[in-house]
């Protein structure tokens, strides 16, 4: 690990200044100073030699602040600091978002649940080992231009929806997931003040520029997420499919949420995981189910569409048929939920 400098971020607008004070205009995860939260991505990177900051913000000081689960009738709002395990564990959020709840249970280790941020998690780096092993050179998420060594390599845990020439790196987590699914928003703060955005708009798909990962420009701090109350928040729910069931992260993935009428789908949500380059949105399956019974034929359309541009390499191929398998369960199992 390389030295840096180490400052305490006593309010908001101090971390921001800290953060953004001096830097040149790159990307918001290549920038030289970074918010630290409970670091559980950042400094095994740090110590991976692929992120090299010369200064870490300690956010932490605005736990009472950015720390906080608010939910009442229209929704619910997630401070940036609240950590994996608590909102997991919240009484609110079972019961009116399992989708949430699920998604970070699913995620890691008890460890690490207690220790990570939600706003950090949405932030984390994908686990490409390419991207990951310094020694690689071509990888254009750590060195634009460089090219994309997975292209030509090991590719089996490699994205297969939002991919590009120049990058097919999977977006590794799960909680993302669900924001997706339930159409939050994200509140963001930075050196020209606040501003708020739809959680779908946050991350950037690689096209021909990967190493600019989200729409956070320097010196920019998640603040919170806020996620509207709807019919479909209790009928949700995460599943996750991975080579083991202990902390792993997912080969394929989905996240729905379904609100029904006497078993016609009045309106579906649907996010993808472990399959995409970005948190992955399945528009075209929720529109094909919209008005239909919620029965296997429905649910295996709706999962041939969310697929229908999927491009694979060799060695991830399985994908298509295991995303397809994982949203058709997934369907069928949140139609079958007493809510």
């Amino acid at each position: 690990m390389r030295p840096f400098a180490f400052v305490r971020g006593e309010s908001t607008e101090q971390a921001i200044l800290a953060a953004a004070g001096g830097q040149q205009q790159a990307p918001a995860v290549q920038a030289q100073g970074q918010f630290l939260a409970g670091g559980t991505t950042l400094v095994d990177l740090m110590k991976l030699d692929v992120m090299r900051p010369h200064k870490l913000v300690d956010i932490n000081p605005l736990q009472e602040r950015l720390g906080s689960i608010e939910a009442d009738d229209r929704g619910l709002r997630l401070g940036s600091l609240v950590r994996m395990a608590q909102a997991a564990d919240h009484d609110s959020i079972k019961r009116d978002y399992p989708v949430i709840a699920q998604s970070l249970h699913l995620a890691a280790s008890q460890q690490i649940r207690n220790m990570a941020s939600l706003g950090g998690n949405v932030l984390q780096r994908t686990r490409c080992p390419y991207f990951r092993d310094v020694s690689w050179a071509a990888c254009n998420k750590r060195n634009a231009g460089s090219g994309c060594a997975a292209l030509g390599g090991e590719s089996r845990r490699h994205a297969i929806l939002g991919t590009s020439e120049d990058c097919i790196a999977t977006y590794p987590g799960d909680f993302a997931q669900a924001l997706m699914a339930l159409d939050a928003q994200v509140d963001i703060g930075g050196p020209n003040g606040r501003r708020s955005l739809a959680f779908a708009d946050l991350h950037r798909s690689p096209a021909n520029s990967p190493q600019v990962e989200t729409q956070l420009a320097p010196g920019e701090l998640i603040l919170g997420f806020s996620v509207p109350a709807g019919p479909w928040t209790r009928r949700s729910l995460y599943l996750k499919i991975r080579d083991r069931e202990s902390y792993e992260f997912a080969l394929a993935s989905a996240a729905v949420a379904v609100h029904l009428e006497d078993g016609v789908v009045r309106e579906a949500r649907i996010a993808l995981g472990g399959v995409a380059t970005v948190p992955w949105r399945g528009r075209e399956a929720e529109a094909v189910l919209k008005d239909q019974r919620l029965d296997e034929q429905a649910a295996t359309h709706a999962a041939d569409l969310a697929f229908a541009d999927a491009r694979t390499t060799e060695h991830n191929a399985y994908k298509v048929p295991l995303g397809k398998q994982t949203l058709v369960r997934a369907l069928l199992e949140a139609g079958r939920m007493e809510i």
